[in-house]
């Protein structure tokens, strides 16, 4: 497992997998495809109606029964609506707090301002290394864009 600050690091960089890791081995050690019986599901323990409400029937009916990408594709959707606030205690524990954005194909920080209605600059000044973040060119693909 990643260190926490260089965890931090990453996602502020932009490299979004070690965060999710991280996150999935605070909330149910690591495994992606548990069910414990409490109602929360997988590696990153989704609430049942939240795997719904974020997209998650469109790849299995529960979260324990989905690839770890997939589960992680609806916790960017959970991540964008509730912030990191949906994990408390684990993103408590790794220092991780706010509303992020992960970027999807096309997007670029402009677009990114447009769809949240802030500032680009003051984007800019949240995310500085944000990959792919320079000129207006596109950025990564799951990179994670810090809302303010």
């Amino acid at each position: 497992m990643i260190p926490f600050l260089a965890a931090a690091a990453l996602a502020l960089m932009g490299v979004h997998a070690p965060v999710w890791n991280d996150l999935a081995a605070c909330e149910s050690s690591g495994v992606w495809d548990t069910n414990t019986g409490n109602g929360f599901y997988g590696g990153l323990q989704i609430w049942q109606p939240t795997w719904a409400e974020h997209g998650g029937l469109d790849y299995a009916p529960r979260a324990d029964l989905a690839s770890s990408d997939d589960q992680i594709t609806v916790a960017e959707e959970i991540l964008r609506d509730q912030g990191w606030s949906a994990w408390p205690e684990c993103s408590r524990r790794l220092g991780l707090s706010g509303r992020w954005h992960a970027a999807q194909p096309g997007d670029t920080l402009q677009s990114v301002a447009d769809r949240f209605q802030v500032p680009e600059e003051e984007l800019r000044q949240l995310n500085p290394g944000a990959e792919g973040a320079d000129a207006g060119a596109p950025l990564v693909p799951g990179t994670l864009i810090r809302l303010p």
